[in-house]
């Protein structure tokens, strides 16, 4: 089904591949690989960067500054805890940033209340409560999260949501933070938050997901589903322990099923960016990694090769024009079929007939079982017999 642009819905992505991305083990970065990053994710489309955590130490306080700087359209971001100090060295970073926010928060759990704060739900509600609050003062825009609320008791969590927003919260995040939900729990906790928060309608829901189980991107699209209207996101799918959602699949799963959403990415822009956050961050990419792993777009299956290069929508739902990648590619391994074959011939200057092609192909197996993988030089000396 496709919809009109004027029954879309906005959904905001949040990128946070500089704050909870660069959490990840081996993936620090120095000011001007942030800057990098941030003006690639500026040109991407983002609504939102989140900067860094500028408590956290002289060096991200100093790179939440220079990303003021250099960027202008996408609002600009400070993670703090529910501290005053954290806050006001938040605001100190932000001084430069055209567009401003502070993103504080606190556990919402009962085992981040018991164990990690050591305290009761009534001095929790009451620490962000303050929080919101304080924020407010400096910044017109404050997103407070509900850290653990994957886990939270769902009554309590909806008492904390309405306090904050009455606090002066503009966005509500929900996180998943361990990565425990099942997509039809977490959606229908946004559901909940929807319909029995009395002033959900005064801030939009955020989903921050992690991926300990596999499911971030599923269970931002459930949030999606039940009303979010912001994703929390990182390229690649970088961050904490397992990763965070994958910004690219929740993109490019809203457009491929052409959802009623509109996240304003420039889809174009994906894989350049994606291949820039993996040589800054030294995070390889997996190959099989969706959308923009190196196998995304590759066939080596012979009957796979003949149906794409019959038709590329018999085995491919992406354009990978659409997210900034040349072409589709045909490997060459001893399951690739005759089509592919005499296709790479082709491709290198080879025009060669049914019969011809029977004979280089029996060659071709015996090489292929022997190298794995065949590329065009070896191609040049599987034709050497035939010139």
């Amino acid at each position: 089904m496709r919809y009109s642009l004027n029954t879309m819905k906005n959904v905001q992505i949040f990128d946070t591949t500089l704050r909870d991305g660069e959490q990840a083990p081996g993936c620090q970065l120095n000011t001007v690989e942030k800057i990098k990053i941030a003006q690639a994710l500026e040109s991407l489309g983002v609504y939102v960067i989140e900067a860094g955590f500028p408590i956290s130490s002289p060096g991200d306080f100093n790179s939440v500054i220079e990303i003021s700087k250099a960027v202008s359209e996408p609002i600009i971001c400070a993670l703090t805890r529910a501290v005053k100090g954290d806050i006001d060295t938040a605001v100190a970073s932000l001084e430069f940033a055209k567009r401003k926010r502070i993103h504080t928060g606190i556990g919402a759990s009962d085992m981040h209340i018991k164990y990690k704060f050591k305290s009761t739900r009534k001095d929790i509600l009451k620490r962000g409560v303050e929080a919101v609050k304080y924020a407010k003062k400096y910044v017109d825009d404050v997103e407070f999260y509900a850290e653990d609320a994957g886990r939270a008791d769902l009554t309590y969590l909806a008492q904390m949501i309405k306090a904050v927003i009455k606090a002066g919260a503009t966005v509500v995040n929900i996180p998943d933070t361990t990565g425990y939900n099942l997509p039809s729990v977490y959606g229908e906790k946004i559901k909940y938050l929807k319909e029995h928060v009395s002033n959900i309608d005064k801030a939009i829901i955020s989903v921050h997901c992690h991926n300990d189980l596999g499911l971030a991107t599923a269970n931002a699209m459930a949030g999606v589903e039940n009303g979010a209207r912001q994703i929390e996101a990182t390229i690649n799918g970088i961050g904490e322990r397992a990763g965070n959602t994958s910004l690219e699949e929740v993109v490019m799963i809203m457009r491929t099923h052409q959802l009623p959403y509109d996240t304003k990415i420039n889809t174009k822009k994906i894989y350049p960016t994606s291949r820039l956050v993996a040589k800054l961050m030294n995070m390889p990419v997996q190959a099989n990694k969706a959308i923009v792993g190196k196998n995304a777009f590759a066939h080596s299956s012979g009957i796979h090769q003949d149906g794409v290069l019959k038709m590329r929508e018999n085995y491919e739902i992406i354009d990978p024009h659409d997210v900034g990648i040349a072409s589709s590619e045909i490997v060459l391994t001893a399951r690739s079929g005759r089509a592919a074959l005499k296709y790479r011939l082709e491709k290198i200057g080879y025009q060669i007939s049914d019969d011809q092609l029977e004979e280089i192909y029996k060659r071709f197996l015996t090489m292929a079982d022997h190298k794995k993988e065949i590329y065009n030089h070896d191609l040049y000396t599987l034709m050497k017999n035939n010139i």
